[in-house]
């Protein structure tokens, strides 16, 4: 009985603390001075440990970077220079607008919950958004894929972008932060603005996240368009994903990133090919197919495994929408004709979309991608697995 409370305890304590995520914004620019102003709702503003002034309606307040401090500016007078600063939000939903101003002006931005600012570095702050799983959620779908989409493919993108994040609480932690807002984590460029249809979403899927075969959270790989046939992991990353296996896929081939033609000069690949990967030019056999590639399938290598040449190195050399490609000399130009955008592995976005168009569900759409997946809640999962949570997890 005693085993059971305690069990209950902490998986109600985890629950709790999964609901709110810290997201470090703006990572990509230096932040010398902000300006917040209301959108949505009352907020209490704390330097250091005490309150020191509100937001409401039409007001707002500059925040600049000060020395080793944040300085407090409202309604052109200084309240206060602070070590650090909480925004708090008085009610649940309530947003903030962030203009960044200082070294230069940037997009407006527009976030809900929580705000903690900090100094960083020798002039600039951090700004991390403690927000509601919810709403970071309809944040990044919408960045990530817009609006004007199927119901059952935004449940899919909350599926992934959910399972993504719980698997990454950890990524930024020496930073005092879980994820960040750039693309490596996952976009996260407002709160959800313009699409109600990916709230309902994600209400729709709340708590839902994929598993793969060993029931540990699987990696949601996905890309914009794989233009008939998604790729092999090992193909990008050396590496093979147990759930993300090349599938024929015919639902985007008529999607407007399906194909790409693009012309290099012949010098550059030719000089790309022999200094990097020693290519025999002089060799009677492989010299005259060095600009002549036919891929009617996705491969790993360009023209011989044995040549060592992998092709996501020439499409981050040469700025490819995707590694799908043949190609062939045309005058002094080596002419690429491709398929895709994307490094190709998990779902394609585009192929997604008209599953979803054609009256497939998200589990059907997620099936079809992945191979051997479950779709659990992660608070009844984290309970069954209950004896890995004295260890930090590990995903």
């Amino acid at each position: 009985m005693r085993n059971t409370l305690y069990i209950l305890i902490l998986f109600l304590s985890f629950e709790g603390r999964t609901q709110e995520l810290d997201i470090g914004i703006m990572r990509d620019y230096t932040l010398g001075t902000v300006q917040i102003s209301h959108l949505e709702g009352n907020y209490e503003i704390m330097g250091d440990t005490s309150l020191i002034t509100n937001i409401w309606d039409g007001q707002s307040l500059f925040i600049k970077r000060s020395g080793e401090q944040l300085k407090v500016v409202k309604a052109d007078k200084t309240i206060g220079f602070y070590d650090s600063l909480s925004i708090r939000s008085m009610a649940e939903d309530n947003s903030l607008k962030l203009q960044f101003l200082a070294p230069s002006s940037k997009k407006t931005r527009r976030y809900k919950d929580d705000f903690i600012l900090t100094p960083e570095g020798a002039n600039t702050m951090r700004i991390i958004n403690r927000v509601e799983m919810k709403n970071y959620l309809g944040g990044v779908i919408e960045s990530e894929g817009g609006g004007g989409k199927h119901l059952e493919y935004y449940k899919v993108q909350a599926i992934l972008s959910r399972t993504y994040v719980l698997g990454h609480l950890y990524k930024h932690r020496k930073e005092g932060f879980q994820v960040c807002d750039r693309v490596h984590c996952q976009a996260y460029q407002n709160m959800l603005i313009h699409t109600p249809k990916i709230a309902d979403a994600v209400e729709a899927t709340r708590g839902v996240v994929m598993l793969n075969k060993s029931l540990r959270l699987a990696q949601g790989f996905y890309f914009a368009n794989c233009g008939g046939q998604t790729s092999e992991s090992d193909f990008v990353w050396n590496e093979s994903v147990s759930h993300c296996k090349s599938i024929i896929d015919t639902f985007c081939i008529k999607s407007r990133q399906a194909n790409w033609i693009k012309e290099i000069n012949a010098s550059d690949w030719k000089n790309y090919l022999v200094s990097h990967f020693g290519y025999p030019v002089n060799d009677p056999v492989l010299g005259p197919m060095m600009y002549n590639f036919s891929q009617p399938s996705r491969k790993a290598f360009y023209q011989y495994p044995q040549l060592g040449i992998p092709l996501r190195d020439l499409r981050i050399k040469f700025r490819l929408k995707s590694t799908w490609f043949s190609c062939k000399k045309v005058g002094n130009k080596v002419v690429l004709t491709g398929k895709g955008f994307g490094h190709g592995v998990g779902v394609c976005q585009e192929g997604a979309m008209g599953m979803a168009r054609n009256g497939f569900t998200a589990a059907q759409i997620m099936n079809f991608y992945f191979t051997n997946i479950h779709l659990m809640n992660y608070f009844n999962w984290s309970f069954y697995k209950q004896k890995d949570f004295e260890e930090e997890p590990s995903f």
